[in-house]
């Protein structure tokens, strides 16, 4: 039986833990996928004294860890990545564990625990399988390749720009967001303070890239996109686009789609890339096939109740 140093991560093992994922990445779906930035965020937004771990044999990173919890709520994300198979098994009994508490500190009586896994990964499903995880829903992440896109619009619609320091259509996008995403998967409700301090946690934020849409006056639909796969892959990402109910099939979010990609090109990105959650309330899917995106990758959630 292997023995490992167990200890609570810091930024400066951003880079270690990136060599970590991109390794896993590599073997799975045949190159990296997170880029050095992704994991240099990602552990900034964690709560590393308390709820991440990793763990060394020797001199080399063999796993590493973590569980955070969205909001006051019970759901809680988590994910493990290891070298080492003795390393995952106690990567996993730990951040389950910290899942559990998390609910139990924010008052939920159990954890509703979501994990992320490529549809490869034959690994982690069957490791997340052993734990009681079953598939909750997939998202499929869609690119479309820029070639001349033009600009749209749509009688009645108005569409402004966010930027740093307008602070109200940004607060009237996160209203639009917060209503138009009530019945999704996954969903926590934000105030607005808390929305824009996670939006803004991101390296790859850019408030100049919220488009907001107002059909004859009234609010109605947003698009915020940012730069996640700029270093990679030179794409822009819409990260979320949201419509409100009343307002759906007016074409308001491929207009908005339109627009960002015009706005992807402009700025030099040879392609633009979202995610879209397989299981939608709405037609979300078709409405990205019809603007000429394609899928090139599938990502599972995974849910367990402890």
């Amino acid at each position: 039986m292997n023995e490992f140093d167990i200890r609570r991560p810091d930024r400066a093992d951003a880079m270690a833990v990136h060599e970590l994922v991109a390794e896993h990445d590599a073997e799975v779906i045949g190159k990296p996928d997170w880029t050095f930035q992704d994991i240099a965020d990602t552990l900034a937004e964690i709560d590393l004294a308390n709820d991440a771990w990793v763990l060394h044999a020797g001199d080399r990173m063999v796993g590493w860890g973590y569980a955070q919890r969205k909001g006051m709520s019970d759901n809680v994300d988590i994910d493990v990545q290891a070298r080492d198979p003795e390393a995952a098994d106690l990567l996993w009994d730990m951040v389950l564990g910290r899942a559990a508490g998390l609910a139990r500190e924010a008052g939920h009586e159990r954890a509703r625990v979501d994990v992320s896994l490529y549809a490869q990964d034959a690994a982690m499903r069957a490791a997340a399988g052993t734990r009681g995880f079953e598939p909750a829903t997939g998202f499929h992440r869609m690119r479309i390749d820029h070639q001349g896109t033009e600009r749209a619009s749509l009688p009645g619609v108005t569409v402004d720009r966010g930027a740093p320091g307008r602070d109200e259509p940004l607060r009237t996008a996160h209203a639009v967001q917060q209503e138009a995403f009530a019945e999704h998967f996954g969903f926590v409700p934000m105030t607005f303070e808390e929305w824009a301090e996670q939006m803004e946690a991101s390296s790859a934020n850019d408030w100049n890239q919220l488009l907001l849409a107002r059909v004859d006056g009234e609010p109605a639909a947003m698009l915020l996109g940012t730069d996640h796969f700029v270093p990679d892959e030179n794409c822009g990402y819409v990260r979320t686009l949201a419509v409100r109910p009343r307002f759906r099939g007016r074409g308001l979010g491929r207009l908005l789609l339109r627009r960002a990609f015009a706005d992807d090109e402009r700025r030099g990105r040879v392609g633009t890339i979202l995610h879209v959650d397989s299981n939608n309330v709405t037609p979300a899917l078709d409405l990205y096939l019809s603007v000429g995106m394609r899928p090139v990758l599938a990502i599972e959630v995974w849910r367990a109740l402890i």
